[in-house]
């Protein structure tokens, strides 16, 4: 198959290298200068995707890797191409808070109490009149959610202080277990099964620490259907007539008071492609060619899973969770294998932001963003073991990564979803 890929910086550019390796056809269009692009010497960018449309054709897929060009994708749909990524509808629910919100209320899923503000003084202002613990988003999904722990919010007063220009929302702060569904999306259905996931925000062990883009991901497909009907699959019809086509992933609180959505992400995550790449056997290009082909097609729905779970854990080096664009090329940092990975093997480490030189993967010291290595197992346990073994694999100078992905899962969190009814009961 033809695949055309779009994105700012070859984002996703280990789903490019996987998609090669499984056959395909794949050229990449970077939207960043290549001085700026992640994956140099490991994937060379067309000049103008616009030019490579003829190449794809109307068999191919155009694949966009993030939100904020769902409009020229419904276009592209439109004039009869077959594309994955997104839509106009998928972008403003993640881009615009409030919007996002109204939607899950439409849909007749409660939602936490919040307000949007247009600049970030004008929430302070609110917040000094109601103090209390909050959670503060950013219309921009390039900034990191800050999740206040002061009782009166002087914290949040001062992240509100120094947030800069743009719309924010202030949503109250819930208890409870955070837990995302998520499933692909073909333009008029999801396609099953969905799958369930557990992500790890905060830089240190333990929850503690900055929040984070993420350090690391516990999912699984297994036992997703009660969540997924009770809460995401409610909006397909939404999804349908948006002609969406892409991944969608809703995060939530769940806790004895009910089901709590707090956001959408309306396209393919990092480290959230990665954990569930090693639970899809088929690879990437299948998933791809049943969301372009939609009901239409002599397709079931359905695809093959792996049984059990997997763990996704973020390497990382200085200045993560930090970014700097000022970092000289001469300071990115080598990374090695004790044992390299082939074959197979290779599935389990995805590259983030690295590039190549002279043979030798290097870091890119602006991110401090290296790679994420996967596990999988029958068991969390199993999975957690199989993940580890990988990153004590990878050697890079000032190397950090969280050897507790999935601890919080096995500690409490299982066993009050089970209670609830969410999971079903130990056998």
């Amino acid at each position: 198959m033809r695949i055309l890929a779009i994105g700012p910086r070859a984002y996703l550019g280990d789903v490019y290298l996987t998609l090669r390796r499984e056959g395909h056809d794949v050229r990449v269009f970077a939207e960043d200068p290549p001085e700026l692009r992640a994956f140099g010497g490991l994937i060379d960018c067309v000049d103008d995707w616009r030019e490579e449309l003829d190449w794809v054709g109307r068999e191919g897929v155009v694949f966009f890797e993030r939100v904020g060009r769902g409009a020229l994708q419904d276009e592209l749909r439109a004039r009869g191409f077959r594309v994955v990524g997104g839509s106009a509808f998928g972008d403003r629910l993640e881009q615009e808070r409030e919007f996002g919100q109204s939607v899950l209320r439409d849909a007749g899923l409660a939602i936490a109490e919040s307000r949007s503000f247009e600049h970030p003084s004008l929430a302070l202002e609110w917040l000094n009149r109601n103090p209390g613990r909050y959670v503060l988003k950013h219309d921009d999904t390039g900034r990191t959610t800050f999740v206040g722990d002061h009782p009166h919010g002087a914290d949040l007063a001062f992240m509100l202080r120094r947030a800069g220009e743009g719309r924010v929302l202030l949503m109250e702060r819930l208890d409870g277990v955070e837990v995302g569904v998520g499933a692909y999306f073909d333009g008029t259905r999801f396609l099953r099964p969905a799958c369930i996931d557990f992500e790890h925000k905060r830089f240190f062990p333990g929850e503690t620490g900055e929040m984070t883009g993420e350090m690391g991901t516990l999912a699984a497909f297994d036992d997703s259907e009660t969540l997924f009907a009770a809460t995401l699959d409610r909006l397909a019809s939404r999804f349908a007539a948006a002609g969406h086509v892409g991944y969608i992933n809703l995060n939530m609180i769940v806790n004895e008071q009910g089901v709590w959505p707090l956001e959408f992400t309306c396209r393919f995550g990092n480290p959230g492609f990665a954990v569930l790449a090693a639970l899809q056997p088929d690879g990437w290009g299948d998933l791809m060619a049943r969301m372009a082909a939609g009901s239409s097609a002599a397709t079931t729905g359905r695809f093959v899973t792996r049984p059990g779970w997997s763990v996704a854990i973020v390497l990382t080096v200085p200045p993560f969770p930090a970014h700097t664009e000022t970092a000289l090329p001469e300071e990115d940092p080598p990374v090695f294998f004790l044992q390299p990975p082939r074959g197979a093997e290779l599935d389990r480490y995805h590259l983030v932001d690295m590039r190549l030189e002279d043979g030798q993967l290097l870091g890119r010291r602006r991110s401090g963003h290296l790679m994420i290595v996967t596990g999988a197992g029958p068991s969390v346990q199993a999975a957690q073991q199989d993940a580890q073994a990988r990153a004590r694999n990878v050697v890079a100078p000032e190397l950090r990564w969280r050897a507790d992905i999935g601890d919080r899962f096995l500690n409490g969190e299982q066993d009050r979803l089970r209670a609830l009814g969410w999971l079903p009961a130990a056998s």
